[in-house]
């Protein structure tokens, strides 16, 4: 039961961190097209630490 709550949390969690990378990344495209790149490479390295962190969680959920 508690494992699943602690992947739950980390799925969560990780849901919760990506989504306004995302928004946030969109946004950025909308204003400036010409830095599409830049600001998908800088969005696609935070989504990557998030879900690291996330999958660090889950490590830890089942050693734990």
């Amino acid at each position: 039961m508690g494992a699943g709550l602690g992947i739950a949390g980390a799925v969560i969690g990780a849901g919760l961190g990506i989504g306004p990378i995302g928004a946030s990344m969109a946004q950025g495209i909308a204003r400036q097209p010409e830095a599409a790149a830049q600001i998908q490479t800088a969005a696609l390295i935070m989504a990557a630490l998030v879900e690291g962190a996330a999958l660090f969680g889950l490590v830890l959920v089942f050693l734990g």
